[in-house]
């Protein structure tokens, strides 16, 4: 079993700073177990990875089957959690240049995004490359009323419908909504698409293990059998209501003791650029989790190395409000010798024999000396390797441990009524009727 490990010994938080929190965490941890069959408090996804629904699971293997057989292109139809995880997950676990592989290769449809911007520019350079390819749709919305994905999906539609004519085009269309209500729901139910469930219970920034992001992560050729077993075992790892057994626990306490050393800014930072969208997905859940009531830590992320010669000087001498939490994935699927050369102009000759990940360790692990040294506090999360047991057990890791910290916090980590402001805002200005 893959596993990830907490190291804090660089964060400048002691056991017994950590400790002081025991007893608030073991009454949390308990009002969620207390609360996580009550359909309102959006803990669906604490138990999920054992207690998910395992006939649509069944038929999410199936559709992604059909789909592999019939499309050279999957769009994906969606924004923020209905898209991020899914996307998260293909990118960590498939070939860097998956998208460019041939299908040969990459044994999967060509995995492309569409409804997570409003630019026109975007999704007419996609429907300009996608041309006469053939393809299917997966449109992802709770209510089907979201702006982004709703203009998408009637772009697309229209073009499958031209492309292939109704009753073909609904063969292609594969709606993720609610059970029972909504636009989308409606919709799907006149046309006679088929159809996989958002819960009530779980938040889109928690969904990733729901059939929001496991069909497009099994059409990707991804196993989600193993995904959902290295959740599990999380699930099974983190049960333990003592904060002195439980790392996941510790790392939310940890970011709460920084945050009120004014360390208000944190960075998850990682040294394999498989894993760029996987912070783009912990920015979200983190942000729209936390930043409520002028609170919350500021979620962002750097690729290293390549981002230490962007924003290496800013974190190692910018303001002192940073700490970062790095992702040290410990057995590369694959590594390069690095060679003697006869003219040695790179100076570089001292490397002989060894390889780039050996390389890339040592400047991990300088890089944490030097931001330490710096005085920006260091959390590591040490990862066995990039495999579907491990993401999935990472991405259970932070969902427990976002809705920890957002309950120390003192903040409700499962709504986002920010999120709706700007929505006003645009729908009046676009004379949206009722604004």
């Amino acid at each position: 079993m893959s596993n990830v490990k907490l190291d804090y010994k660089n964060s400048g938080i002691t056991d017994k700073e950590i400790m002081k929190y025991k007893e608030k965490v073991i009454k949390i941890h308990n009002e969620f177990n207390e609360n996580a069959n009550d359909e309102n408090a959006f803990l669906g996804w604490l138990h999920l990875p054992t207690n998910y629904d395992k006939k649509e699971f069944e038929r999410i293997k199936k559709a992604a089957k059909r789909i592999n057989k019939t499309s050279e292109i999957f769009v994906v139809i969606g924004i923020g959690g209905s898209y991020l995880g899914a996307r998260a997950v293909i990118q960590s676990l498939t070939n860097t240049f998956y998208n460019v592989l041939d299908k040969k290769k990459r044994k999967a449809p060509q995995i492309l995004y569409a409804g997570n911007n409003m630019s026109s520019d975007y999704l007419q350079d996609l429907i300009d490359y996608i041309g006469d390819k053939e393809i299917s749709i997966n449109v992802i919305s709770k209510s089907g009323t979201t702006t982004e994905p709703a203009i998408a999906f009637r772009i697309f539609r229209e073009i499958l419908e031209t492309k292939y004519g109704i009753e073909e085009a609904r063969k292609r269309i594969y709606v993720t909504t609610d059970k029972q209500k909504g636009a989308l729901r409606k919709l799907a139910e006149e046309e006679g698409y088929e159809t996989f469930v958002i819960p009530d219970n779980i938040g889109g920034r928690y969904s990733v293990l729901t059939a929001v992001g496991l069909l497009p992560i099994a059409t990707a050729g991804i196993d989600i059998e193993k995904l959902m077993k290295g959740a599990a075992y999380a699930e099974d790892k983190y049960s333990d209501g003592n904060l002195k057994y439980n790392d996941c626990y510790k790392y939310a306490v940890i970011r709460n003791i920084l945050y009120k050393l004014y360390k208000n800014t944190e960075i998850l930072v990682n040294y394999e650029p498989k894993l760029h969208y996987f912070t783009e997905w912990w920015k979200q859940l983190f942000g729209e989790s936390e930043g409520k009531d002028q609170l919350g830590i500021f979620p962002t992320g750097v690729d290293f190395t390549t981002d230490l010669h962007s924003m290496g000087q800013y974190i190692q001498q910018g303001r002192r409000n940073l700490f970062e939490t790095v992702i040290n994935v410990i057995e590369p699927k694959s590594d390069i010798i690095i060679k003697e050369d006869e003219d040695n102009i790179d100076g570089l000759n001292f490397l002989d024999g060894k390889t780039v990940s050996f390389v890339n360790k040592k400047a991990m692990e300088g890089t944490i000396e030097a931001h330490v040294e710096g005085d920006v506090p260091n959390i590591l999360l040490n990862l066995d390797r990039l495999d579907e047991e491990t993401i999935g057990h990472l991405i259970y890791f932070f969902e427990k441990a976002c809705a920890m910290s957002g309950k120390i916090l003192g903040v409700n980590p499962f709504d986002q009524p920010g999120v709706e402001a700007y929505k006003k805002k645009m729908f009046k200005l676009l004379g949206k009727p009722g604004y």
